[in-house]
C-alpha cells in the first residue's frame, strides 16, 4: 500500500517541491497552504504522515503539532517538522510540542525521503 503524505506549507512552490520528492520516492502526497485548514485536511485525505512546515501565518508549525498531538484522534499521526529554524533551541521547542521529526531547510531529497521512511 502507498503511504499517503500531508504536507503543509504556506509557500506553493515548497509544497511542490516537496510533493516531487516524495513521489520519486513510491509516496502519494497532498499538500495544503494553509495551516488553518490541517485538521479538515486530514478528516478528508487520512494521511499516514504530516510534513508540517514551522513559519507560517495565521498558525504556526509548532502551534499546529502542539494541537495534533492534543487531540486523540489526531495524535497518532507521525508529523515531522520541515524548517529552515535550526537551533538546537527550535528543535527542542518542536519536540516539547510533540514532533516526531525534524528536516532542516534546505534539504536534499535523500534526507526527506528517509525521514518520512522512518516514519511512514
Amino acid at each position: 500500500m502507498v503511504k499517503k503524505i500531508l504536507i503543509v506549507d504556506d509557500s506553493p512552490a515548497e509544497v511542490h517541491l516537496i510533493q516531487s520528492f516524495l513521489q520519486q520516492g513510491g509516496f502519494h502526497s497532498v499538500g495544503i497552504s494553509d495551516p488553518t485548514k490541517v485538521e479538515e485536511a486530514i478528516e478528508e485525505e487520512r494521511p499516514n504522515l504530516i510534513l508540517l512546515d514551522v513559519v507560517m501565518p495565521a498558525r504556526n508549525g509548532f502551534q499546529v503539532c502542539r494541537d495534533l498531538k492534543n487531540q486523540a484522534n489526531y495524535s497518532q499521526i507521525p508529523v515531522i517538522l520541515v524548517t529552515s529554524k535550526t537551533a538546537p533551541s527550535d528543535r527542542y521547542w518542536g519536540e516539547q510540542q510533540g514532533a516526531n521529526g525534524f528536516v532542516a531547510k534546505p534539504f536534499t531529497p535523500e534526507e526527506l525521503i528517509g525521514a518520512v521512511k522512518r516514519f511512514a
